[in-house]
């Protein structure tokens, strides 16, 4: 076996794209979001400005909303599609409206991604196109449903035009041949996520993986429900798709799982979380003609493992049934060298209007404050460019 090593510390290659400009106020925008303090502090003056009606958005959108955002519009989005394609490196454009509770937004809604479907299918640098059932319905209806209680005659009616919605979706994304992740939710609201998706996998992936559903190894149960959803694929005869992620949503479902007293879906610890998503790469690696996967991460440990496995393996980097995914403006030097190394790799490039982004950016926020080391690798690597480039 020839010597293999990836080096996630190259910074030539990491920030090839970027100017001296863009990567100063990449610095100082994780410089701020490493301070936990500023964060919380930023995060509620934000909401409170956007409540008072303050004119805020044009700052926002010049600073957080510009590092994880596209732009407001597909057509904003298309200098960053063309820009990562040039680096070999896929877009999803991930329209961020949620939480919304209008049946006229969810339809305006559903009518946005599939201009995504159709702007995915136009543009070989746009591999996959995204949706999160939340933007089609509304929680109450989800939680109800999963919860298998009986629903009222109105809320019938809801529930079927929310189902009608993610079949529409899917029908029209298998009629292009079009893949499509369904981003996952919270824990309350999942269950009767994965029975949508599961019914549009097996009526769509029948000849090749259109319809993927995403499974978050932070729940202790799901592991064991990425084998069980493989054994139906196999008994049904369709190819199971899947995106393998830690998770999104940890606080708030430990808080809720407190609050109403039941036990937390959540892992115990964060090794078993990464014990679990690196079981769930082997699992979808030992099954590769019957599983095809993206590794949804920006953990080095778990992007450097895959990357070997598929080496040792004798799997093509671009072997179709193998992605790798990282959030737009993070991660880069995990995306960029992956991408030089001719893997396939895709970034989130989340876009819609500023203020029915902040939600989307309020998580990155805090996510990437809480997860340990996140935004000081991320400045080291940036300050070690600038550095280089003796800025």
């Amino acid at each position: 076996m020839d010597d293999f090593k990836l080096n996630f510390q190259d910074t030539a290659t990491a920030f090839a794209d970027k100017s001296n400009l863009d990567l100063k106020e990449k610095y100082r925008m994780f410089k701020l979001m490493n301070s936990p303090v500023l964060t919380n502090i930023g995060v509620k003056l934000t909401n409170i400005a956007f409540r008072l009606r303050l004119p805020i958005k044009g700052l926002i959108k010049k600073t957080i909303f510009r590092q994880f955002c596209g732009g407001e519009t597909i057509e904003e989005c298309n200098p960053t599609v063309e820009k990562l394609g040039q680096s070999n490196i896929g877009t999803i454009l991930d329209y961020s409206v949620e939480g919304k509770s209008v049946d006229a937004v969810f339809d305006s809604t559903k009518n946005e991604i599939y201009r995504t479907i159709t702007r995915a299918k136009e543009d070989p640098n746009i591999p996959f196109a995204v949706f999160k059932v939340t933007g089609l319905a509304s929680y109450e209806i989800l939680e109800k449903a999963s919860g298998d209680s009986e629903l009222l005659k109105t809320e019938a009616t809801e529930w079927e035009a929310v189902k009608k919605r993610v079949l529409e979706l899917c029908e029209y994304a298998h009629s292009l041949d079009q893949p499509v992740f369904v981003d996952a939710e919270e824990s309350w609201v999942q269950n009767t996520i994965d029975v949508l998706v599961t019914e549009m996998m097996e009526k769509f992936n029948r000849k090749k993986p259109i319809i993927f559903n995403t499974i978050q190894l932070y729940r202790h149960d799901r592991l064991e429900f990425l084998k069980k959803s493989h054994e139906k694929a196999k008994a049904s005869g369709y190819i199971l798709a899947v995106k393998l992620v830690r998770g999104a949503y940890m606080e708030k479902e430990r808080e809720r799982a407190a609050e109403m007293n039941y036990p937390s879906p959540i892992q115990p610890s964060k090794e078993a979380t990464d014990r679990d998503f690196d079981a769930a790469v082997d699992y979808c690696l030992e099954n590769i003609k019957e599983i095809s996967f993206v590794a949804g991460t920006h953990n080095e440990n778990s992007v450097c493992r895959l990357a070997e496995m598929l080496h040792e393996k004798g799997v093509a980097h671009n072997h179709p049934h193998v992605y790798f995914s990282q959030l737009y403006g993070m991660s880069d030097n995990l995306s960029y060298i992956l991408a030089d190394k001719d893997y396939n790799v895709s970034k989130y490039v989340p876009y819609g209007p500023v203020q029915d982004a902040i939600p989307y950016l309020i998580r990155r926020a805090m996510e990437n404050t809480s997860v340990f080391g996140q935004m000081s690798r991320e400045l080291e690597l940036i300050d070690k460019e600038l550095k280089r480039r003796k800025i």
